[in-house]
């Protein structure tokens, strides 16, 4: 039986192991290119993988669970152990990662009272349900049972959040009772208060941080009781969030000697190794001052890029590790291309209105509702009702509403508000005819993955809608996940008028698009001239687009597309929309 043990350092069957690892989220690469990621990770030396494990996709609703295609954990893990490389996994419920409510899944917060990652009996009893579905997958690999399994993880950066000892007691629990027997590890910022809030007795204690090596590791020392000194996120770069002016990197120069000195001094695990994309409506948000949601792509300033492409990084870094252990020689397996697929012209389109009882079934209610209350976790949600006490709509506010609304008087833009617009009193002024229908889509744009804000993350409208002073009662709600796109019905718009089509400008609209392809490849759609929306090909949602940038083009992984047709479904919610999209072979992420 093999065996991993921490003693002053790590020790594989007896003999002292130094860990360099990369990190790797197999739930932002498809699938198809996992092997092309690990060979790359292998031949830059590199012997250990690690990942997070996202609770919200393997339990996308409450007792649902998918260990299927980009899910495949166990399948990835395989992998990496057919090419002799080591996996440390972290399945702690909440995992960071810039991800969407930090992995936690959208549907805990219908309870009421819901407090998240301290010892709440209803949390907890989650997170073991949770834990007895996923571990029994995970504790077969573990290098005690044979596998490529070495270090799994309580909690991440828990210093940051609380300082509930009897919680990070109970997820270890959890987590020994369901048959972890490898090493167990938490992770936290490299200052005091973050590991006496973060750490636990018997665990060993590790950090995250980007630069000042030997002064986070002589804090970190402090507490490790002699053992091995870890980074476990080396963060070589930085994320992006919609509005930030530019793609965000590292300097490359200081990286390099920071990570000189972290293998010199101890282990390390590359973060990000190659970041991925955060495909569908899984991007994460931060909020300080203001909401700030993270763009589709995590290039992170990667060692690979966001599409898998080596660096000059990569290749600073090849020459680090090649100081500490040989480099093996790798012959790269996947064949990988860049395609330009030129200019592609919108070939039908349809309003929202138009289709929206084909793709939703309103939900009545005398209040407006979050969608976690009506079963909703992603996307957008339409609220409509008749303003039927109304003459004018002088002034509207929504309450305890989040992140973004289109508001709309008889298909007729008024307003779009964000973030705090939403709570605040806004002036409008405008005439109306009595009964004339009023509807709001409120879009999630990615729940908040930092922080105490975290349990106010309800999303849609959780309270009133107050217009002319008053609550406004009587309402449709129309969840709109847009995970049934294939249903959208591109022959149902209305043949009226040009005064009429004009009219309808501005509204929420589905735009398809046709093309051909000979040989798939790696390509990126480039949305100049649009405004606001999400992107679909061939039934796949790969993320959000947004003219204020930085990011200016989507990646659609080649895999994605198949020889002959195939189709791209643009949802805009702006009424900022082109003739035309394209698909190029380079990327623009700021």
């Amino acid at each position: 039986m093999k065996t991993f043990e921490i003693k002053d350092t790590f020790y594989l069957n007896g003999e002292p192991m130094k860990i360099i690892s990369g990190a790797f989220h197999y739930f932002r690469t498809v699938p198809e290119y996992w092997q092309d990621r690990l060979e790359k990770l292998k031949a830059m030396g590199c012997n250990t993988v690690e990942t997070y494990v996202p609770w919200n996709l393997h339990e996308p609703n409450k007792g649902e669970f998918c260990f299927e295609g980009i899910l495949d954990v166990e399948r990835f893990i395989q992998q990496a152990e057919e090419l002799g490389l080591y996996v440390i996994i972290r399945p702690s419920p909440y995992i960071c990662a810039e991800w969407e409510f930090g992995g936690l899944p959208g549907w805990l917060l219908r309870e009421d009272g819901m407090r998240l990652r301290v010892n709440y009996p209803p949390f907890l009893r989650h997170v073991e349900e949770y834990y007895k579905v996923l571990l029994p997958r995970l504790v077969p690999w573990q290098i005690t049972r044979g596998g490529p399994v070495i270090l799994m993880q309580v909690e991440n950066e828990y210093g940051y959040y609380a300082n509930d000892v009897t919680y990070l007691e109970a997820v270890k629990k959890l987590m020994t009772d369901n048959g972890v027997e490898v090493p167990l590890v938490t992770s936290d910022g490299p200052y005091p208060e973050s590991f006496n809030a973060g750490r636990l007795p018997g665990v060993l204690p590790t950090g995250n941080f980007g630069s000042g090596t030997e002064e986070r590791f002589g804090v970190l020392a402090r507490y490790t009781e002699g053992g091995p000194l870890m980074c476990t996120e080396f963060w070589v770069g930085w994320f992006d969030h919609w509005g930030n002016g530019g793609h965000m990197k590292g300097d490359l120069e200081k990286s390099v000697r920071d990570l000189d000195k972290m293998l010199e001094l101890g282990h390390v695990n590359i973060y990000m190794f190659e970041g991925g994309t955060n495909f569908g409506f899984m991007n994460g948000s931060n909020y300080y001052d203001r909401l700030n949601p993270d763009v589709t792509s995590y290039d992170y300033d990667g060692v690979l890029t966001e599409d898998g492409q080596i660096t000059e990084k990569y290749r600073r870094y090849q020459e680090v590790i090649g100081r500490y252990v040989k480099i093996p020689a790798v012959q790269l397996s996947t064949k990988i291309v860049r395609k330009n697929y030129g200019v592609i012209k919108v070939e039908r389109k349809v309003s929202l209105n138009n289709v929206l009882e084909r793709i939703s079934k309103p939900v009545t209610s005398i209040y407006p509702q979050s969608m976690e209350r009506l079963g909703q976790n992603y996307g957008y949600i339409l609220y409509r009702t008749r303003l039927h006490t109304e003459e004018r709509l002088d002034k509207i506010r929504l309450w305890n509403a989040n992140d973004r609304a289109n508001i709309l008087v008889e298909d007729q833009p008024v307003l779009t508000l964000y973030d705090r617009e939403l709570l605040e009193e806004q002036k409008v002024g405008i005439s109306i005819s009595k009964g004339a229908r009023l509807d709001i889509l409120v879009e999630n744009m990615g729940r908040v993955n930092f922080g105490p804000r975290m349990e106010q993350q309800r999303k849609g409208i959780d309270h009133c809608v107050q217009i002319n002073g008053h609550m406004h009662n009587h309402w449709e709600q129309y969840p709109l996940p847009l995970d049934n796109i294939g249903l959208v019905d591109f022959s149902a718009e209305q043949v009226g008028t040009r005064e009429q089509n004009d009219a309808r400008q501005g509204v929420p609209t589905f735009y398809r698009f046709l093309f051909t392809v000979e040989e798939p490849g790696d390509t990126f759609l480039d949305f100049a001239g649009w405004g606001k929306g999400v992107a679909f090909v061939n039934g796949f949602n790969i993320g959000r687009f947004w003219e204020i940038g930085p990011q200016k083009r989507l990646y659609i992984p080649g895999p994605l597309l198949k020889k002959g047709q195939n189709e791209i479904i643009l949802f805009e919610t702006d009424g900022k929309a082109g003739d035309s999209i394209s698909l190029q072979d380079e990327p623009d992420i700021g």
